[in-house]
């Protein structure tokens, strides 16, 4: 079979696709035929060893999937051959067939497209898990996403709009607020480019300020980090919960705590990957409310591009430019 593998350590471009074995299926797991593969940003930050969890080489990028359950070991019994799934997997999923614990796989409706199924469980997990959980988002709060039209951004304002709340999606361009706008948000910011010296940060914290009103924030939804962090902080409600999503800008930011006694507020951590393997139940608790979400027509992921897995270290190097809005999605004949 196919796949992509890393070998050393670099960008995309040391990426290697080429002839493996095929898995063979052990007690506790499924063999999947893989359909379609998301990509995130860990993936662009794991192939650099910049990432939290650094697998041994060679390993396939991609954390999540979607697929036909080609076979089972012995003991599965929550899925069978042939069923269609989808499946977070860390990392993994940029081959033809996949080995995964059978209780990390997830049964999909027939109205959902495998190349949405790949798009959904790791960004709508992260921002359930972030705004139900650790926000505590309640109807009538006003909450900020930063870099809202990227995968978890537009993930957070679906479902902080299902979830009753105001919505202002923070963008680095007009093209990207309009379409956070139509999957839901209120209204939309548009930011500029950093790094920003001091005054541009104050000019950023003045936006972010306005469009927060008089009241602020009740939670700040960042998954972008860098300079723009600080200014969001400023604008956030007293008692708000900032939530940190992920460092998209690259830079892991210094806040000044002095902020946080000001406003009474949190600064909250949500590594949902951990979360889903110290809390299995009410893991499956929240795939099962998101499933139904989607079948509610509450939310669903915004595939903006598809690669062939021969392409898939494009798809990668698009995601990393920042260029893309939505879920970038690999897919697989």
């Amino acid at each position: 079979m196919k796949a992509l593998l890393s070998k050393t350590t670099g960008g995309p471009e040391t990426l290697s696709y080429e002839d493996v074995d095929s898995p063979e299926v052990r007690p506790g797991f499924a063999v999947i035929s893989t359909k379609a593969v998301g990509i995130n940003f860990p993936d662009v930050l794991m192939i650099e060893d910049k990432y939290q969890m650094k697998p041994p080489r060679p390993f396939s990028p991609g954390g999540e999937l979607s697929g036909v359950v080609k076979a089972i070991g012995e003991g599965v019994t929550n899925v069978k051959v042939g069923d269609r799934i989808l499946a977070n997997t860390g990392w993994g999923g940029l081959a033809e067939e996949v080995l995964l614990p059978a209780n990390r796989l997830w049964h999909i409706p027939d109205s959902m497209p495998h190349d949405v199924a790949a798009a959904f469980i790791l960004t709508y997990g992260t921002s359930y898990h972030a705004l139900k959980d650790r926000g505590h988002l309640k109807a009538g709060d006003t909450m900020l996403v930063l870099g809202a039209a990227g995968g978890v951004g537009l993930s957070a304002v679906e479902l902080g709009k299902a979830m009753g709340a105001r919505v202002v999606a923070a963008c680095s361009s007009q093209e990207k607020c309009d379409l956070a706008i139509k999957h839901g948000a209120d209204a939309g910011v548009v930011y500029g480019r950093g790094p920003f010296d001091r005054d541009g940060q104050k000019a950023l914290g003045a936006l972010f300020k306005e469009a927060g009103g008089e009241n602020g924030f009740d939670v700040i939804y960042d998954a972008v980090g860098g300079d723009y962090a600080e200014p969001a902080l400023r604008s956030i409600a007293w008692e708000g919960r900032y939530l940190v999503i992920g460092f998209a800008a690259g830079d892991i930011p210094k806040i000044p705590l002095n902020l946080t006694l000001l406003k009474g507020c949190d600064i909250v951590g949500v590594f949902w990957g951990t979360w889903t393997t110290k809390n299995p139940e009410l893991f499956a608790k929240s795939v099962e409310e998101l499933l139904e979400l989607y079948a509610q027509g509450k939310v669903k992921p915004h595939v903006s591009e598809r690669f062939p897995l021969s392409k898939g270290a494009d798809a990668i190097a698009h995601l990393g430019s920042r260029k893309a809005m939505g879920k970038v999605v690999v897919t697989v004949d």
